[in-house]
């Protein structure tokens, strides 16, 4: 399953890849973040930051631990967690568009067992749905934090 969504945010680039890359104070700017621990930061840069994120999904609370796993300074970060017997990989990029910031996030799942498999193509259509949605409600809440500053 792959999922694309994106926005534009009236702020400065810069301003938009400080907010998005500050992980710790996510919690803060996404509603949907109930806790955010993070677990370890490298020296340098963003590649290794690891944090353990619960949020309410479906009705319930669920927590995944994730990592970035590249990361090209002011462009995109991509994430990585896996969680029974799947992998999932995220991206948040960055770029500019006539003179406004368009902050764009893709999403990509894959079952790594066979029962995982079968689960996710039957289940796939009804979750990519709630997916797309909660992910769009995750930018609409950095575009309102970073506008409403």
């Amino acid at each position: 399953m792959e999922i694309n969504v994106s926005t534009e945010i009236n702020c400065a680039k810069e301003q938009v890849w400080k907010a998005i890359t500050d992980i710790g104070n996510c919690k803060n700017m996404i509603d949907a973040i109930i806790d955010l621990t993070v677990l370890e930061r490298p020296e340098t840069g963003l590649v290794g930051l690891k944090w353990t994120e619960t949020r309410e999904m479906f009705g319930k609370e669920a927590s995944e631990t994730m990592w970035i796993t590249e990361a090209v300074e002011g462009q995109y970060y991509c994430t990585r967690a896996e969680n029974c017997g799947a992998v999932y990989l995220t991206k948040m990029a960055v770029a500019e568009d006539n003179g406004k910031t368009v902050l764009m996030m893709s999403f990509s799942s894959e079952s790594m067992s066979f029962i995982g498999k079968v689960f996710s193509a039957l289940m796939g259509l009804l979750m990519k749905k709630s997916l797309v949605k909660m992910l769009e409600k995750d930018l609409q809440d950095i575009k309102q934090y970073l506008e409403n500053k």
